[in-house]
């Protein structure tokens, strides 16, 4: 099929290859606990199948524990909306340890995350013309009083670490953060400050530097003095 105006010749529309349909099988398994239902009443279940996440004892980025010292006794969650139709749209977590997750139906599902986690949200679709949306966020779930950016499919929003768009870039974010897992860190562990680095140089279109132990260990030390 020839390509639509602005495209690669032989292209589908808005691709240079046939990588665009890479997204169709799911991503690598997130690095998260295992979830069982809830077998109790749930005013905020709607009548929907509510979930929990089991925090794991070594989940740096898991909201304090109960009856820890905290300003607010029900930090608010943020919520991300994720639909899975293979081949239509894909949207997963690349990273992301939620705290609760609602199944809607079959193909859509909410993940709730508690102030200060990371998560990294994909989300591909396309059409009989090709790929029309290619892109990566990588967010910080936010408390009640800190300013927040609005993102597709994330309810109220967060702070935007980094964010791509098309799937060449994607690619080059998975790798990125496929080597922070390679260097042996959690990416929902890794400082907020690397994802700030590589978002810029990706946009300056210089590669970014690897995330060092050195560096999370530093992060890690500065991550105690949180009030």
């Amino acid at each position: 099929m020839f390509g639509l105006s602005g495209t690669a010749p032989f292209g589908l529309s808005g691709t240079g290859s046939s990588d665009y349909r890479e997204p169709k099988p799911c991503a690598k398994p997130r690095n998260c606990c295992t979830s069982g239902p809830l077998n109790y009443p749930n005013k905020e279940s709607y009548g929907f199948l509510l979930t929990t996440r089991r925090l794991c004892a070594d989940d740096s980025s898991a909201p304090p524990a109960a009856g820890a010292s905290t300003h607010f006794a029900n930090p608010p969650l943020t919520h991300v909306t994720l639909v899975w139709q293979e081949g239509v749209r894909e949207d997963w977590l690349r990273f992301g340890k939620p705290v609760a997750e609602r199944i809607i139906d079959r193909r859509t599902r909410i993940e709730s995350y508690a102030p200060r986690q990371l998560f990294a949200l994909a989300r591909w679709a396309a059409n009989d013309f090709g790929t029309v949306r290619s892109a990566l966020d990588i967010v910080r779930a936010v408390g009640r009083t800190e300013p927040y950016t609005t993102v597709p499919q994330v309810d109220p929003g967060g702070e935007l670490l980094l964010s791509v768009r098309t799937w060449p870039r994607v690619r080059r974010v998975l790798a990125l953060i496929d080597a922070v897992e390679a260097g042996g860190t959690d990416p929902c562990a890794a400082a907020p400050d690397y994802w700030r680095h590589a978002h810029n140089r990706l946009a300056a279109g210089l590669p970014p530097r690897a995330y060092a132990p050195g560096r999370h260990r530093v992060w890690l030390r500065r991550r105690k003095l949180w009030p």
